[in-house]
């Protein structure tokens, strides 16, 4: 079975195409984790491969997937396969240590893991904003070799094998920036909708934690994950945070629906 989290589309994307090759069930974090009556076990079969796959966070893991991976319990689980696949802009930096220690507090192996690179969505800092149509459109079409060249290594059960682009300064940015991200910017509170909306309901639709609501226009909740999936997907780019994102791109992945 394969986890993913997502939230423009990037490690849907990436998910969709791995659980096909590998045949594997596809199931999704932020779903899983509304269901408040669920046990969080899962029955895994005799060589049944095991995936985790997640957008970067601030050169970090997504709070929502360490939540998930604390919570679950993998029934029968035997020394099975398990790997990582994470969608980033860039770099990495010490995310793959993250999953690794977060795997082993569970008594599980980590056998691989691979990051590929996707086009920027993050742009809520002043300085970061999506990329341009040209390098957005180089990003996807690259993205399709190496999601097929990490297909085929995970067939084969490669062992101890990391492809990932972890970049400079990798302390700094994980052990550093990285939790202040968390503490600081995982908020709805700077979200508004401008009079551009239309009440197309497409960011609540959009949202992977069910956290908006629209009744004339959105309203966010408390369990806000940062994921921008309401800001890329409004088609009046209503939506807006604070001053941060005045004049700045949006990006969506063309080939998930939402």
């Amino acid at each position: 079975m394969i986890f993913y989290f997502s939230g423009t589309g990037n490690s849907k994307w990436i998910a969709q195409q791995l659980a096909q090759v590998q045949q594997e069930e596809l199931i999704s974090i932020a779903a899983e984790l509304q269901q408040k009556d669920n046990p969080f076990r899962y029955q895994l079969r005799n060589n049944e491969k095991i995936g985790f796959v997640f957008p970067i966070y601030s050169w970090g893991i997504p709070p929502i997937v360490l939540e998930f991976i604390r919570k679950i319990d993998l029934v029968e689980y035997h020394h099975h396969y398990l790997f990582f696949v994470c969608s980033c802009g860039d770099d990495i930096g010490l995310a793959k240590e993250m999953f690794i220690k977060s795997v082993h507090r569970k008594g599980w192996e980590c056998q691989s893991g691979f990051s590929v690179i996707m086009p920027n969505n993050y742009v809520l800092m002043k300085g970061f904003d999506t990329d341009s149509k040209e390098v957005e459109q180089r990003k996807l079409e690259e993205a399709v070799p190496t999601v097929t060249e990490i297909n085929d290594l995970l067939a084969k059960r490669v062992q101890n094998t990391f492809h990932c682009v972890k970049g400079k300064f990798a302390y700094v940015k994980t052990r550093l920036i990285y939790p202040l991200f968390v503490k600081y910017q995982i908020t709805a509170k700077p979200f508004y909708a401008t009079d551009d909306c239309i009440a197309c309901k497409l960011c609540e639709k959009a949202c992977p934690v069910k956290n908006i609501k629209v009744d004339g226009k959105p309203i966010w909740s408390n369990n806000c994950t940062s994921c921008l999936a309401c800001y890329h997907i409004c088609p009046r780019q209503a939506i807006q945070y604070g001053k941060e994102t005045r004049g700045k791109g949006q990006y969506f992945n063309p080939n998930v629906r939402i």
